[in-house]
């Protein structure tokens, strides 16, 4: 089932995501539910919080990025292709052990934010520990795109955006851009949700 994607502006989006237990009431549909969202959405990799859950879940298809044509992985060699095409993963309770080596700056976009790109600075390595959909538990290091995607998400379970990595001076230049998301005068080319406050 397609779920609504709630967008900028609401609280859920700021709360630090609680663990679940393998126990977690309809935790496979729920997943299945994620990945038809983000397929629809024409996304990478969605977390629970954007679906309006305040939980430690998100999932990923790397997939679209295994292309030849796209322009963030074209210098990749085929072994690297090939492990994005079979990149397709669910993370719960996951913990960020490390991130490290250089920094790096990649254009990123996120549901929640529709329409609204912006060059993010990020470590290009990490060492991450979580519990995959048979709540096995892992514990691995990713480089490059990967580990990218995967720190987006991330940030997501911990109550921020991407934005929040952005210079005061750039967040001040979208300021505009981001009330109109939260106003619902932009609009996305998926289902999403609007926050209303109680009055």
């Amino acid at each position: 089932m397609i779920l609504p994607i709630v967008v900028y502006g609401d609280p859920v989006l700021r709360k630090v995501g609680e663990n679940i237990t393998k126990d977690y009431e309809g935790l496979e549909e729920l997943i299945g539910n994620m990945y038809e969202t983000m397929y629809k959405a024409k996304g990478l990799g969605i977390a629970a919080p954007q679906i309006g859950r305040a939980i430690r879940l998100f999932v990923l298809d790397l997939s679209p990025f295994a292309k030849d044509d796209d322009e963030d992985t074209e210098d990749y060699s085929p072994e690297q292709k090939l492990q994005l095409k079979n990149f397709k993963k669910v993370f719960i309770n996951a913990r960020m052990i490390s991130e490290s080596g250089e920094e790096w700056k990649f254009n990123e976009g996120c549901l929640s934010i529709p329409k609204l790109n912006e060059d993010v600075i990020r470590k290009k390595e990490i060492e991450i520990e979580y519990y995959d959909e048979k709540f096995v538990k892992h514990r691995e290091k990713y480089d490059g795109v990967i580990a990218r995607v995967i720190q987006h998400e991330y940030d997501h379970i911990d109550g921020k955006l991407f934005t929040d990595r952005l210079s005061p001076f750039k967040r001040k230049l979208i300021a505009g851009k981001l009330n109109d998301i939260a106003s619902g005068k932009t609009t996305a080319d998926y289902k999403t949700k609007l926050y209303k406050a109680r009055k």
